[in-house]
């Protein structure tokens, strides 16, 4: 370990980009993952940690934009693409309010037909019948595509579905923020300057939103480091993002897959994770990804930078395309947070509030 770096991150001192790809290529593993949780302890030393109840609902599978890493979405006329129902939608609710959620994920593919009007009756109609339910929706790259269908700005799209019941936007769609990278994985997709442009809006116009990354495609340490580093930049500008999740890129039923076979090694992930909490000093919370990386690792991941657990995840589509399914219910998210030294608690999605302890 450089002793320089560690004495930095020990002191409080914020590292550089440079310093984090050293750490990223170099430090030893277990060494890493003590700075990380020392990190980690400053920031929460109450020996908690926290998870959120919710549901993903995917209100659609259909999406022009065609990433190469994605096995979810589907073209208009297949015979398995869908638009969701009202009704089937309103099951799904009712579900997850039955199952303690006090929240739903609601994403989809980029529509070619569904403008901001249709998403305003969608946010309006689970207003009207689930009061009490939060909904974190759409995407960056969403929330440009809804724009540009209706022929309106990025912040009158915003502005619209937040007064339509819109409560915060997840970082879904970062993938890596260099845009090299994006070119080779997700070229239809969102640049990296539209992405954070959509999140600053947010955070100007009071929505709160999450951001995220998955590494381990094409992307180097270096555009890893420089992903993070972007999102450090805006966060001192704006302090709007409540929580990181990094997670692995998962190759399976994907045309990228026929390319990048391999997947990134829990070391991998591990790393990844320790030095995006000692970069990150200005995000309050780093999430564990059991969805991709399994209950056990998602455990240790506890030591190595995280104090979140996610979420239940009541309902996943997108990973579990890609030929991953892990699935836990709510007494193995306690029994292994429990058994790694926390204590569990459910939150709000916002992070503001306990609603239970464990």
């Amino acid at each position: 370990m450089n002793r320089i770096i560690e004495d930095k991150i020990l002191s409080g001192e914020r590292i550089n980009t440079e310093e984090a790809v050293t750490l990223l290529k170099e430090a030893n593993l277990i060494e890493l993952g003590q700075l990380a949780n020392f990190v980690r302890n400053r920031k929460h030393p109450e020996r908690e940690v926290t998870f959120v109840i919710d549901r993903n609902i995917n209100y659609t599978n259909i999406c022009v934009c065609k990433c190469k890493f994605c096995a979810f979405y589907r073209n208009k006329e297949d015979e398995d693409a869908y638009v969701i129902d009202k009704n089937t939608l309103k099951r799904k609710i009712e579900e997850t309010i039955e199952l303690g959620g006090t929240a739903i994920l609601l994403q989809g593919g980029l529509h070619p037909d569904l403008t901001i009007e249709w998403y305003e009756e969608l946010l309006r109609f689970i207003k009207e019948h689930f009061p009490e339910i939060h909904v974190h929706g759409f995407s960056a790259p969403e929330i440009i595509h809804i724009a540009k269908v209706s022929g309106i700005s990025v912040e009158e799209t915003i502005k619209r579905l937040k007064e339509a019941g819109l409560g915060s936007i997840p970082g879904g769609g970062a993938e890596i923020l260099v845009d090299r990278v994006r070119e080779r994985i997700s070229p239809n997709k969102a640049k990296t300057k539209e992405w954070l442009f959509v999140h600053e809006t947010a955070h100007r116009l009071g929505l709160r939103t999450t951001a995220t990354m998955m590494f381990g495609s094409v992307d180097t340490d270096e555009d890893i480091v420089e992903h993070l580093n972007v999102l450090r930049e805006l966060q001192d500008k704006t302090g709007g993002f409540t929580a990181f999740i990094p997670w692995s890129y998962q190759p399976d039923n994907t045309e990228l897959g026929k390319e990048v076979k391999e997947k990134s090694s829990g070391e991998k992930y591990l790393r990844v994770l320790a030095v995006s909490r000692i970069f990150l000093d200005n995000f309050d919370n780093v999430q564990a990804s059991w969805v991709t990386q399994g209950g056990k690792v998602a455990q240790v991941a506890l030591k190595f930078g995280a104090n979140d657990f996610g979420s239940l995840m009541i309902e996943e589509n997108v990973v579990a395309a890609a030929g991953v399914k892990f699935r836990m219910p709510l007494s193995e998210i306690v029994r292994l947070i429990k058994d790694a030294g926390f204590t569990p608690v459910q939150r709000d999605t916002l992070y503001s509030k306990k609603i239970k302890t464990y």
